[in-house]
């Protein structure tokens, strides 16, 4: 099977999976914000992926290999499962929170939390492109080298910093005050992962010692 039949699939499978988490929580289909953020989720995630395809086909395997039985890190295995848990809860929490009117959460800040999200997922995306070692799981690469530009410049994990917009996105997004607190609990898995990601960095990929002379935040410019 092809690279782009294989993303193809993948893609729409995440979507319906997606829905699902959403709108089945939520008891209807009547959930703008719900179909607001799938839609731009889509949008953001299949568009520059299907580009980067064409691009740079090795990134996008790279991508592809992800989930726990793809680190090797017992960490990472632990934080990657509960991620998963994490965004589901992500997704659920809001429809629920719709469904009994736990939280109001007005129109145009729901509209700016779908701006995030794009945000985010763009961010994330970005990344790749500037590095296309960026992988799904924690691993250096025989060549892998250095990338210290770009987002790279002002924080050492730009891509887990798109997550935090994203996830604060995603709250805001589906209209719900409560799933905020799940991006304390998703800010704090992320810097489990970048302590350990980092002590591998420091021991295998030459040069990152210095860089992390030169950029002093890890995840969010001026806070950590």
């Amino acid at each position: 099977m092809s690279m782009l039949s294989r993303l193809v699939i993948s893609s729409v499978l995440g979507i319906v999976a997606f829905a699902i988490l959403l709108f089945v929580p939520a008891g209807t289909l009547n959930y703008w914000q719900g179909w607001a953020v799938l839609a731009v989720f889509a949008v953001m995630s299949l568009a520059p992926t299907m580009f980067l395809n064409r691009v740079d086909p090795a990134a996008v395997e790279r991508r592809t290999h992800a989930g726990v039985k793809a680190e090797t890190r017992p960490v990472q295995k632990v934080v990657i499962a509960g991620t998963f848990v994490l965004f589901a809860a992500m997704l659920v929490v809001p429809a629920l929170d719709y469904r009994f009117g736990w939280s109001h959460v007005p129109a145009w800040l729901s509209i700016i939390g779908a701006v995030m999200v794009a945000v985010g997922l763009g961010l994330a995306m970005l990344v790749v492109f500037q590095n296309s070692y960026a992988s799904a799981n924690i691993t250096i690469e025989d060549g892998q080298p250095l990338v210290s530009t770009g987002l790279y410049g002002i924080v050492r994990h730009p891509m887990y910093f798109g997550n935090v917009i994203l996830m604060i996105g995603i709250a805001l997004g589906l209209g719900s005050y409560w799933a905020l607190l799940l991006v304390l609990f998703g800010t704090l898995l992320m810097v489990v992962r970048i302590l350990d990601e980092e002590k591998l960095l420091n021991a295998e990929l030459d040069g990152y010692r210095q860089y992390t002379q030169k950029v002093r935040y890890r995840l969010v410019p001026l806070l950590w």
